[in-house]
């Protein structure tokens, strides 16, 4: 097919156009109106980058100096780049006259944004494309290799390189996208008309903000078509509801199971849809279900730290749940942060005269954090006086500024590619399920963030015996001799899967480790239906990761089973089916309950 027939004009609707274009000018009204008001409120801040409260001008200062000390390596590199440019040309110009010609550098597998056949099937946008890898090949490769740098200061410029090859990729750009290039042909330009209204919806919606829309807002409603697992909140207090789900069946395991997301998330990632809900299938296993929903923080919830997220939130579900069922024991699921959380309190209870939790299960979660992966990028002491300073002035960390973090570790696939779908081509995001969650940021108190980040990330103290005092006990995970299973994920960006096995040797007890497929969700969230992944495990926790990772048994599917026939081991014995409102505790209304529907503006 020929360029004339991939890029056929199309006369554009006049009516769409008009509608479109009345969008864009109300939106712009409303934009300036309201960034005018703010002004008036408050004082023009300084942007952060500006003054350079993260170091990035520091960490690329110091790199640039380190490079003009060697010019000729310097020059070597360049040297190289033009080189391959040269090569790249010649074989552009061969093609150009009908030769078929290799390709000099290829895009990395998983890379999706070249997909389109466009990009290998005509010649300038083969060259287009190898040019833009060539480059950032040599840029990434030059700034890694600058030597006798500050640590953190290489982190910083790795990190922030990437960002940057990343925000420059020609798929980014109209005239250098094939695809956002035939939509723009197809609809006589409407795409564009339609990508700008987009753009100023999500600025508008961010309130001047960039808020990059990922999927459909308004498609889901929770209770509806999302969190949907029947139950009911039978407990609350000013840190958290508790959740029972209804059983699906007559018996039960004697031990209720008490799920703690983590706080900067919402628990309904456990329960999206019928299909993939967590809870869902824990139900139809055969357990008692609880789930811990957290309050969504304002600023009267500064002081709240660490202390009472046990306090108000973990021993409170513990307590609410020996009134409901009559158990004093439970087996336990932590996911994240939750599951850091989690562990703190099963040492906490570990260190006293009671143990509650009688088996804990870690997904994604670590304890040992000398090794965070690429969140290492954002921990050091004038990053986290500047969050603390930001903290203070309001109350808590908007969960929009932790939601950025998070997508900025995986630009491609969280920024860019929507950016293309919703500006380049002019098309509104597919309602997801996932995305939807993902969209659903909370915040974080301040006292809670900064003991978090503090005293996990920046000192690691949480590995070390008597390390972390909670609520006037100093607690040692070694202390804990109940049985703990860790879920991992071999391309969590988030909690690094070599990292989180680390914390298997802090445990006193028999431990388990699995290494689940995909990534941070997707790793945590697959269903047996779906048989996609598989899974690893090896008793050998004794050989470091990589020794592990080269002696674990392949299995194929989802490692859901192989954790409910460990939990069978744990708690074998059934008794009757237990249902909301049978015991102390009455029902106060219908699950997900009302917390969780406490939106951040969007």
């Amino acid at each position: 097919m020929g360029v004339a027939e991939k890029f056929e004009i199309q006369v554009p609707d006049p009516l769409a156009i008009t509608s479109t274009l009345h969008d864009i000018v109300a939106s712009g009204d409303r934009l300036i109106g309201s960034l005018f008001r703010e002004r008036i409120r408050k004082p023009v801040r300084v942007p952060e980058w500006l003054g350079d409260e993260l170091g990035i001008g520091r960490a690329f200062g110091e790199a640039t100096l380190r490079l003009w000390r060697d010019p000729l390596k310097l020059l070597d590199r360049q040297t190289a780049l033009w080189v391959d440019s040269l090569d790249l040309w010649a074989r552009t110009c061969s093609a150009l006259s009908g030769t078929r010609v290799s390709p000099i550098i290829q895009p990395e597998r998983g890379d999706r944004r070249f997909k389109d056949e466009a990009w290998t099937e005509f010649a300038v946008f083969d060259h287009i494309k190898q040019s833009y890898l060539l480059s950032a090949r040599w840029l990434l490769e030059t700034m890694k290799g600058v030597e006798d740098i500050d640590e953190q200061h290489a982190r910083k410029v790795e990190f922030y390189t990437r960002q940057l090859i990343d925000a420059l990729a020609p798929t980014n750009f109209a005239l250098t996208n094939p695809e956002a290039l035939r939509e723009i042909f197809r609809t006589g330009g409407e795409s564009l008309l339609r990508g700008l209204r987009n753009l100023m919806r999500d600025i508008e919606r961010g309130k001047g903000r960039l808020s990059i829309r990922m999927t459909d807002l308004d498609a889901f409603t929770l209770g509806d078509n999302i969190a949907t697992t029947p139950g009911s909140v039978v407990f609350q207090n000013d840190m958290m509801q508790l959740i029972q789900y209804a059983p699906l069946g007559d018996t039960v395991r004697r031990r209720p199971l008490l799920i703690v997301p983590p706080w900067i998330n919402k628990f309904y990632i456990l329960d999206l849809r019928d299909k993939n809900s967590f809870i869902r299938w824990a139900v139809a296993q055969g357990n008692t279900v609880f789930v811990i929903s957290w309050v969504n923080p304002d600023a009267s919830y500064a002081a709240r730290g660490f202390d009472d997220y046990l306090e108000h939130g973990i021993t409170a579900a513990l307590q609410a749940i020996e009134r409901a069922t009559g158990e004093r024991e439970v087996n336990a699921v932590g996911y994240c942060l939750g599951g850091t959380l989690l562990s703190a309190s099963t040492a906490w209870y570990a260190a006293g005269d009671h143990q509650p939790i009688a088996s804990t299960t870690l997904f994604t979660t670590m304890l040992d954090f000398a090794r965070p992966g690429e969140l290492e990028v954002f921990i050091d002491d004038q990053q986290l006086d500047a969050i603390e300073r930001r903290m203070q002035k309001q109350g808590y960390l908007d969960g929009a500024e932790m939601a950025s973090t998070f997508n900025m570790l995986r630009a491609n696939d969280l920024i860019w590619s929507f950016a293309v779908n919703n500006y380049l081509l002019g098309k509104d995001p597919f309602p997801f399920d996932l995305l939807y969650w993902n969209s659903d940021s909370t915040r974080m108190p301040a006292a809670m963030h900064s003991f978090y980040l503090r005293n996990m990330y920046q000192h690691n103290r949480l590995r070390e015996p008597g390390g972390i005092t909670l609520c006037g006990r100093p607690i040692d995970l070694r202390q804990v001799r109940t049985p703990v299973y860790f879920l991992s994920a071999v391309e969590d960006h988030i909690a690094p899967w070599k990292s989180t096995y680390a914390g298997t040797r802090l445990f006193g007890g028999p431990v388990r480790f699995v290494l689940g497929g995909s990534g941070h969700i997707a790793g945590v969230i697959n269903p047996p239906a779906a048989k996609k992944y598989g899974y690893l495990t090896s008793p050998r926790l004794e050989l470091d990761a990589d020794e592990w990772l080269a002696t674990a048994t392949q299995t194929a599917g989802s490692w859901w089973p192989d954790w409910d026939a460990w939990l069978d081991q744990q708690d074998a014995t059934r008794v009757p089916a237990r249902h909301a409102g049978d015991g102390a505790l009455a029902v106060l209304e219908p699950a997900p309950g009302s917390y969780v529907k406490r939106r951040l503006a969007r």
